[in-house]
């Protein structure tokens, strides 16, 4: 299986943060990595880490403990539409889901899709609390969009939408009854009513990841941003396992980047520091050698990357023009909206050029606000030099995305040299 249908079989497989971890580990534990347990977090070799929707990965070689350590950094998050706890709506004859967006949603790309469901439940099972993971694929919901006969305006003032009101998918007939959403959970879940205690769910596309244009040579698909990265990382990380290098190398994908990382399993919480300095304490190490190790480390922050869009190129910075299938983006920003200096910019782009794989630089322009990634929050919280990193794709926080087959290759090439390329200091 090539790289391209490999993606894409990845993006299926993790309509929510917590099926794209799970994807994670089943690839990771298929390449011989073993899960680690709380107090069992004490194991080099190749081991990983999993709460909910982040997981952290590493290969720790027979390497003294304050070994510099390369880490690519991600995250399993995407904007989407998320049921709140009290769904059930009853409205003009038709049943509906209270549903709020999550992140920055381009909230017009979610209007007249078929939706199903994913995300995770808890559930009461013989007098304990359990968390199951939870997916149907069926078409279940849909956002119908106002006729255009109803609003002749929309053209001159532009589709309006109030996330209160307009965002609520159908997905019935008749009123809301006793046999309401979690009576409905309850029975996809072979449980009591009173047994599905909360959710974490999330609306999805039904339509699976493909390849499109004339050539096949495009992949249009659904959280791109940032699974892309996110399989790109775990591909490079499960290329290095067994490897002989001079280095640990590491794989952190965070979930929560879409609304600012401040959670248990977002870039802003401690799991990660904490893991790496308990890897340290199980070779022996101290808190000494655990500031030397960071000192020496590296964090490539992958995510994605604004492609300059055929159609709004008076949007773009016009000296960094950005092309899909031109390979991996360096992201620069002087306001540290991402995190790359010249040190590790300049190394990654020496690495690419050895390997033969292009490498392009995006800058935002001056006059409209600029997005961030993990990268500034991981080099604050680490002191670790970091780059930022991502693929060129248009239609970003859409439903569907899309970005160029060959940058799948690029991507992974690029990935698997950095964390192979020894200390950067």
């Amino acid at each position: 299986m090539n790289h391209a249908t490999d993606l894409l079989t990845f993006i299926d497989a993790a309509p929510s943060p917590y099926h794209a971890a799970a994807e994670v580990e089943r690839r990771l534990q298929a390449a011989g990595f073993d899960r680690a347990e709380g107090a069992e977090l004490v194991a080099p070799g190749l081991g990983y880490l999993c709460v909910a929707g982040a997981i952290i990965a590493w290969n720790v070689p027979d390497l003294g403990p304050d070994a510099p350590i390369r880490l690519i950094a991600a995250h399993t998050d995407s904007p989407n539409l998320r049921i709140k706890p009290r769904p059930d709506l009853s409205r003009s004859g038709l049943r509906a889901l209270a549903a709020e967006p999550y992140g920055g949603v381009l909230l017009n790309s979610w209007l007249d899709r078929d939706l199903g469901l994913s995300g995770r439940v808890c559930v009461r099972s013989d007098g304990q609390t359990e968390e199951r993971l939870f997916r149907d694929d069926r078409p279940l919901l849909r956002v119908p969009q106002l006729a255009i006969h109803l609003d002749r305006q929309i053209h001159e003032h532009g589709l309006r939408l109030d996330k209160q009101l307009h965002l609520n998918p159908v997905w019935g007939l008749g009123e809301a009854t006793e046999r309401g959403f979690a009576t409905w959970l309850a029975e996809s879940l072979d449980v009591a009513p009173d047994d599905v205690l909360s959710w974490d769910l999330m609306c999805h596309d039904t339509l699976p990841a493909g390849l499109l244009g004339v050539d096949e040579d495009l992949i249009s698909a659904p959280r791109l941003d940032n699974l892309c990265s996110c399989f790109g990382a775990t591909t490079a990380l499960i290329a290095s396992a067994g490897s002989n290098a001079d280095h640990v190398t590491m794989l952190a994908l965070f979930d929560h980047e879409e609304v600012g990382s401040e959670s248990a399993t977002g870039a802003a919480s401690p799991l990660l520091e904490r893991t790496i300095s308990r890897l340290i304490e199980a070779r022996g190490g101290t808190v000494d050698d655990l500031a030397n190790s960071l000192a020496r480390s590296t964090v490539l922050s992958a995510d994605m990357a604004h492609g300059t869009h055929p159609n709004y190129p008076e949007r773009h910075e016009p000296n960094h023009p950005i092309t899909l299938g031109g390979g991996p983006v360096v992201k620069v920003n002087t306001n540290q909206r991402y995190a790359t200096e010249a040190k590790t910019h300049g190394e990654f782009v020496a690495i690419c050029d050895e390997a033969r794989i292009p490498t392009q630089v995006y800058a935002h322009r001056a006059d409209l606000a600029c997005g961030s990634t993990i990268g500034p929050i991981t080099a604050s919280r680490l002191g670790v030099a970091t780059v930022d990193v991502g693929m060129a794709q248009l239609a970003m926080h859409s439903i569907r995305e899309m970005m160029a087959v060959p940058d799948v290759d690029f991507m992974v090439q690029a990935f698997t040299a950095w964390l192979g390329a020894g200390s950067a200091r």
